[in-house]
């Protein structure tokens, strides 16, 4: 596995997030569920901003971190900039994470089975990688819904 090219589609993407929060045209419509969707995107971006430091910057780089899983999911109404402000902070943590990363080992076992078996710290890597993404399309949804 290439950390690098991992490290540039996540900021790719780290970006597009930001973007996505940015053009919400309404500052509160960030922390609107409706319509059946269950988590709003300034929630869902919180979630994104925890996953990642756990489990890129805590367990591969040793940046400390306390997740806080209740904020996650159940803050209302931060405002943009502070979301803007955390996303710049996340993105600096998975680029010196990354890049950091000695890539032998990405075969090593990661501390994680979340599917019920152990997994390479590599295949747990694109797992993150794929959850991120689930999320900003939920993301972009929900923005264009309230639109």
């Amino acid at each position: 596995m290439n950390l690098k090219e991992l490290n540039l589609l996540f900021q790719r993407d780290l970006e597009k997030l930001g973007q996505e929060l940015a053009a919400y045209s309404e500052e509160e419509n960030l922390w609107i569920v409706d319509k059946e969707i269950a988590n709003s995107a300034g929630n869902l971006a919180l979630h994104l901003f925890g996953n990642l430091r756990t489990f890129i910057g805590l367990d591969l780089g040793g940046i400390p971190y306390e997740r806080n899983r209740e904020r996650e999911f159940g803050a209302k109404g931060e405002p943009r900039s502070a979301l803007l402000e955390e996303l710049e902070e996340v993105k600096k943590i998975v680029a010196n994470t990354l890049l950091g990363l000695d890539p032998n080992r990405m075969g090593d076992r990661s501390f994680h089975a979340f599917f019920g078996h152990s997994m390479t710290i590599g295949f747990f890597l694109i797992h993150l990688y794929g959850h991120f993404n689930y999320h900003l399309g939920q993301i972009n949804y929900h923005r264009r819904l309230l639109a």
